[in-house]
This record gives structure tokens, C-alpha cells and sequence, in this order.
């Protein structure tokens, strides 16, 4: 292979790269020891820069269009080789194609959860992801910071540093807004000019890189804090916390109504709304005036019950006469068979053999 090489680089004496994939962001043109004729033709296509690298030194750089090779336009390479002038031997040089077009259709996200203080909610951990494209604009910084000696840089192998630069700015951006979460998605469009400013300025100098468009796509939250968002939506009580502890004691009790066999820990009400209410006052009654029960299950409280699920749970040996129980007038946790209403309930006491 290296004599056909050889041969072939003979007879052919045109340098250019035709780029067919569009996420190449340089290439090195491929030559038996970098070796290139005198008078070779040299062809940069629209979108594209080539640069000639000697002893891993960048010496001239051309734009696009049709040059032939020789030491009148070669002036940083003639130099550097010291080239008499009219000299018509093949040279040797690294010849990068370097791509100034857009790359697009980019994505990013942040690989773990952002921590913002929200002014409503506090401390929520975010994520967000969008999209974004790329271009070179510094050719000499790219080649030198990226490409080093690699035959070839695609977009994608940069990918990851691109995405950890941006999710850092991405965290910094939201942090500084104080936007709160509900108010995220109607200012993506500000957000995402600004962190597109703010990603360009971390790596235009550094790297030979811009980011003519990022758009932030989503921001999604945690499924408690959405969840928070939509009953407090519903209620149109943003905000205040005692008549959404009610909403949700509201939505509990007809899912442990039309639950009865479910057992104390399977009625899915409300784990930790009585105690709450203990500070709070009176939970509100049912229709009719029926009063409501909690239970001190595991150590935590349980409930509300209505008297009648009390009963079937008395009937399973759910609830015995040492658990403790509360409604609303008491002052402390009793036991159930010191409750005049319950004690009836109860089973007899076994007598002793």
C-alpha cells in the first residue's frame, strides 16, 4: 500500500476535500509523507478554510476559491523552508481543511440535575436540555487547541466538552434569573439568547468556536414539585399552604371511601395529614357530620378515617384496644379502648386461663 500511495501521489496534484457527512468540523488532507507538488492545484469550497502546517508550526491559510501552489502565494511556508524563489521541487507540508459552515442540529442537556433555589418552592433540583449548532471561526485556535495531529475532528467528539460547558453555564444562568419554575417556559426565548452568549464567550478564543443558535428546548422538574404546581393551579391558591393541606385531605377521603377492605395502611389517605391538622385544628367533617378518626400506625400518623372504617378494621385485627387514636376535641393520643365511641367497638377482653 505505501508504493501505491507513493505512485499515486505522483500523477495527482489537486488538494481539496469534498465533505459529504457536514459534521466534520477539520480534516488533514492525505498525502504520501506530505509531500505536495509545486504547482499543485489547491480548491477551498465555500464554507471551508484550508491551512498549511510545517513542523507543527500553522503558516498560511487560504479561503475559498482556486490557488495553485508556489512559492508567490506561499510566502509564511517559503520562509519557514527556506525556499530560494522559482523553486520547483515537491515540499512537504500537513494540509487541514478546516469547516466554517454551520454544524447543525446539536443537542445538549445537562447530564445531572441543576440544584435552583425557586422563590416559591426553595431548593429544587432541575434538568434541561435544547439544541444548538456550531461553527468554526478561528481556524489557527481550533487547529492548535482540538485537532493537534488527529486526521479528522467531528462535532461529535467534542460533544462532551461542549455539553459539560454548557450545562455549567446553564446553572449559573438560572441561579442569577430568579425566575421562578412556573415562570421558566414563558422567558426560554431570553434564556436562551443570554446562555448562548455566555457558552460563545467561554469558547470563541479558547477553542476557534462559535454557537450562532442554542435554544433551551425544556426544563422539566421534579414529579412532586409538578405535581405541587398542578393542585395549587387548580385551587388558584398559590401559595397558601393551609387550604392546599385541605385540597389534598379533600381528594384522600372518597379514594379510603371507596376503599373499606384496603386495611389501615392501604387506604392511601393522607400519610402524616392528621398529625398536622392535630397543629392546625379540627379536620373538617363529612357530610352529615360524621367525624373523622386518625391512627398512630408504625410510629407515624394514619388517616382520616370515618368511625365505620374503624370498625372494619377493628373487625380484620387492624386496630386493637391498645392503638392509639385521635379526632378533632381531643387534647392528646389515646388509646382506643379509653374512647367511649370506640370501646364499644371492641371485642371483649379475652379472661384469663
Amino acid at each position: 500500500m505505501p508504493l501505491l500511495d507513493k505512485i499515486r501521489a505522483e500523477f495527482v496534484d489537486i488538494v481539496e476535500w469534498i465533505d459529504d457527512d457536514r459534521r466534520t468540523l477539520a480534516w488533514r488532507f492525505p498525502r504520501y509523507q506530505n509531500q505536495i507538488k509545486q504547482g499543485a492545484q489547491l480548491i477551498v469550497r465555500p464554507g471551508q478554510l484550508a491551512l498549511f502546517v510545517h513542523r507543527g508550526k500553522i503558516a498560511d491559510v487560504f479561503e475559498p476559491g482556486t490557488q495553485r501552489l508556489e512559492t508567490g502565494n506561499l510566502p509564511v511556508l517559503s520562509t519557514l523552508q527556506g525556499w530560494p524563489y522559482g523553486f520547483d521541487s515537491p515540499f512537504k507540508a500537513e494540509v487541514y481543511f478546516v469547516a466554517t459552515r454551520q454544524v447543525t442540529e446539536l443537542k445538549w442537556g445537562t447530564p445531572q440535575p441543576v440544584l435552583v433555589r425557586d422563590p416559591d418552592f426553595g431548593p429544587i433540583r432541575v434538568r434541561a436540555f435544547g439544541t444548538y449548532t456550531l461553527r468554526a471561526v478561528d481556524p489557527r485556535a481550533l487547529v492548535r487547541e482540538l485537532v493537534g495531529t488527529s486526521e479528522h475532528v467531528e462535532a461529535a467528539e467534542i460533544g462532551v466538552l461542549l455539553r459539560g460547558i454548557i450545562g455549567s453555564a446553564f446553572a449559573e444562568l438560572v441561579a442569577d434569573a430568579g425566575i421562578s419554575v412556573v415562570d421558566l417556559a414563558r422567558h426560554y426565548a431570553d434564556l436562551s439568547e443570554r446562555l448562548r452568549a455566555l457558552v460563545a464567550s467561554r469558547i470563541d478564543d479558547e477553542y476557534g468556536l462559535a454557537v450562532p443558535q442554542l435554544y433551551i428546548v425544556n426544563v422539566s422538574l421534579p414529579d412532586e414539585v409538578a405535581q405541587a404546581i398542578d393542585a395549587r393551579a387548580s385551587l388558584g391558591l398559590v401559595g397558601d399552604v393551609d387550604l392546599y393541606r385541605q385540597y389534598q385531605l379533600a381528594k384522600s377521603t372518597p379514594v379510603a371511601a371507596a376503599n373499606p377492605a384496603g386495611g389501615l395502611a392501604a387506604a392511601g389517605v393522607g400519610l402524616g395529614m392528621g398529625m398536622s391538622y392535630a397543629g392546625a385544628g379540627t379536620p373538617p367533617p363529612l357530610p352529615g357530620g360524621a367525624r373523622l378518626w386518625h391512627v398512630a400506625a408504625g410510629g407515624r400518623p394514619q388517616g382520616p378515617w370515618t368511625t365505620a372504617q374503624l370498625q372494619q378494621a377493628i373487625t380484620r385485627g387492624e386496630l386493637t384496644a391498645d392503638s392509639l387514636v385521635w379526632s378533632g376535641g381531643m387534647t392528646v393520643w389515646t388509646p382506643a379502648r379509653q374512647v367511649s365511641e370506640l370501646a364499644s367497638l371492641l371485642p371483649p377482653p379475652v379472661p384469663p386461663v
